[in-house]
């Protein structure tokens, strides 16, 4: 067998599970694609249990048809830090054996608990290891309320994070983010030797067959039509995703009262997993009719089909300092529908890339008068193109672009 036949072993470590929606669209798409190019993988993830069972066998039909194993630990929420501290060693104790049984050429992570173990993994077995910054995590726990400074042990447990995000940068063998702008700020720490490390960006990514307005399952639809109450001549606003931390459930019902006032035909689609209780009271609270809010919870196959009603999507992120380093999946998902997108600016790319791809409608801050000037450019019949669109999530979100960066950067650490 030629060296070059050698397929390569990474153990890839998330603490979002697979059961998760994340998992399953940013984290199997793009190891399923490495693994053309001789790499086999064994994902070790932690789950939520509810989900887990509910999703198990879901999953296992995703991988199967690849040189993928996967392993899941359950996932802890509860007691805030203690949780995360035991699920560090029972991720540790499982990597452990886990290298022991299959000897690991390179340990691929994402930010926060998983780089913990892949720099121990590094010091004690001189594993290769590629750091994987989906976001700056510890800020993200600040911006996103988890974490209080005035909490003197939260102050040291931020502060412990820091100099670890500082320290995987320096140790990995390689680094990739999401956004240029994450790339930028990174290269200002002086406090990292050997600056500017070398740094590749690569967005979230989107199937492009599954986010396809072509492919989209007619039957399937009607039945949601049916379903939803939705009238052909409904002007749809849908949002997709979570609601709370920093997706800010407030400001977009502020918005949406207002394009209500000038367009009383609009009715609003959140398509979203869980806490449909918020977003019902936060409509109510902002004197939303009920008859104009629809809440439906999508199958990651159902999802683009739900997509298909919307002539606009909504989306507003907190703009703080950690989410410049956020490539929101959903942007490009909406994207390679051909829908544009209604957003803000001071999140990650977003800003850049609605602007280049004539994408959407941009807010410079979420206040009244942004929302009114907003509102009427899409009462008055703002029209943007949807091929063009869809040419810019091709070009920007696209899988294959993203599975062929990482194959880059594999091989760089890997030859």
């Amino acid at each position: 067998m030629r060296l070059s036949e050698i397929k390569k072993k990474i153990l890839f470590i998330s603490y979002d599970g697979l059961t998760d929606p994340l998992g399953q669209s940013q984290i199997i798409p793009y190891l399923a694609g490495l693994t053309k190019y001789n790499y086999e993988f064994t994902i070790l993830s932690c789950d939520k249990p509810h989900l887990y069972k509910k999703n198990k066998e879901y999953v296992e039909n995703l991988i199967t048809p690849y040189p993928i194993k996967w392993v899941s630990v359950p996932y802890h929420k509860h007691p805030q830090v203690f949780s995360s501290i035991f699920d560090f060693y029972q991720l540790k104790k499982k990597a452990k054996a886990l290298h022991k049984k299959e000897k690991f050429d390179m340990v691929h992570t994402r930010p926060g608990v998983p780089t913990l173990v892949a720099l121990w993994l590094k010091k004690k077995y001189s594993i290769k290891f590629l750091n994987d910054v989906r976001g700056f995590w510890a800020d993200e726990r600040l911006d996103g309320g988890m974490w209080n400074l005035k909490n003197v042990f939260l102050k040291k447990i931020y502060t412990f994070f820091k100099q670890h995000e500082y320290e995987c940068i320096e140790k990995s063998d390689y680094t990739t983010c999401l956004t240029n702008h994450a790339k930028i700020e990174m290269h200002t720490w002086t406090n990292i030797t050997g600056q500017p490390v070398a740094i590749e960006v690569i967005p979230c990514s989107v199937d492009m067959n599954l986010f396809d307005p072509g492919n989209i399952d007619q039957a399937l639809k009607q039945k949601f039509k049916t379903e939803l109450k939705i009238r052909d001549d409904d002007f749809i606003v849908s949002y997709l995703g979570s609601i709370g931390g920093w997706y800010l459930t407030d400001e977009m019902m502020q918005f949406c009262r207002i394009l209500l006032t000038k367009i009383p035909g609009t009715k609003f689609l959140f398509i979203s997993p869980h806490r449909h209780d918020v977003i019902i009271e936060a409509a109510k609270k902002y004197a939303i009719p009920a008859d104009k809010i629809i809440v439906k919870n999508g199958a990651r196959h159902e999802v683009s089909t739900l997509l298909s009603f919307s002539n606009y999507s909504l989306f507003f992120i907190k703009p703080c300092y950690s989410k410049i380093s956020s490539s929101p999946t959903k942007h490009g998902e909406i994207m390679a529908m051909g829908i544009p997108v209604i957003t803000n600016a001071g999140v990650g790319d977003v800003e850049e890339i609605t602007t280049k791809y004539n994408a959407g409608i941009v807010l410079k801050n979420l206040n009244n008068q942004e929302y009114q000037k907003a509102a009427l450019l899409i009462a008055e019949g703002k029209s943007f193109n949807k091929e063009e669109i869809i040419s810019g999530a091709k070009e920007y979100y696209n899988l294959e672009n993203a599975i062929q960066k990482y194959l880059y950067v594999y091989k760089q650490i890997l030859g």
